[in-house]
């Protein structure tokens, strides 16, 4: 069984930070208490809007994370020069709404395919060694993420942190074929969000054979009450039981 690796989204420590327009708390501090808890990575997600995490923090973090640094990042040309001259390990396209709280479901990469095919080549030129895809288990967007070149797929977890019973076995069941699918066509296999510690014992069950999770809110949440240290260590625990 793959040893899934842990990386934590640190973008609800700077939206609590940005609430105040204060300095503090830090997200680069924060992704210091995470790789202390043991996290395997850190995530973040430079929005266009730069609603949460800032350029200043961006530049920060490649500084001063040792572990892996994952880049979220929309199509525009903006925020994939910004990556390119970063170099995170890993690189992460989503769909970016304005209006959205959060990231609310996979992006579309057979509509967005003719913007993928300049952006995915431009981010493995900059040295970029990972390139991932944020995809619903849909297989027509699984296969077009392969057809593209990226190296791995990060499957949206949301529909099933948001279901129940016999809802839940369905969904977990799409998820797990898709990650089977990915797996046959040679792709890395993420996934995140809405993923938390009531929740990963069944997703877990149901996706053995993960790479890595990413996985914010949940954690962000438990801090207020432990401190963010042991509310990684706590998760760390589930995912690398």
């Amino acid at each position: 069984m793959t040893r899934t690796r842990l990386l934590i989204n640190i973008d609800h420590i700077a939206t609590l930070r940005n609430a105040r327009k204060e300095t503090f708390p830090d997200p680069v501090q924060a992704a210091l208490l995470c790789e202390l808890g043991g996290a395997d990575g850190i995530v973040f997600h430079l929005r266009e809007d730069r609603r949460h995490i800032t350029d200043r923090d961006v530049r920060l973090l490649r500084k001063t994370v040792r572990s892996k640094l994952d880049f979220e990042l929309s199509t525009a040309a903006e925020i994939v020069s910004i990556c390119c001259e970063v170099g995170p390990e890993l690189a992460t396209l989503v769909p970016e709404r304005r209006e959205e709280v959060t990231t609310e479901g996979g992006l579309d990469v057979v509509a967005s395919r003719k913007r993928l095919e300049t952006v995915i080549p431009q981010l493995h030129d900059a040295g970029i060694p990972e390139v991932s895809l944020f995809v619903d288990p849909d297989p027509e967007q699984i296969r077009a993420a392969a057809d593209l070149g990226a190296d791995a797929i990060e499957l949206h977890t949301g529909d099933f942190a948001n279901s129940r019973g016999a809802e839940r076995k369905q969904v977990l069941g799409r998820l797990a074929a898709g990650g089977a699918l990915a797996r046959e066509l040679g792709l890395g296999l993420h996934a995140g969000h809405g993923l938390d510690y009531d929740n990963y014992d069944t997703f877990q069950d149901g996706m053995p054979h993960l790479d890595e999770v990413s996985i914010g809110f949940a954690i962000v949440a438990r801090a207020v009450f432990v401190g963010l240290e042991q509310a990684v260590r706590d998760m760390a625990f589930l995912v690398k039981a």
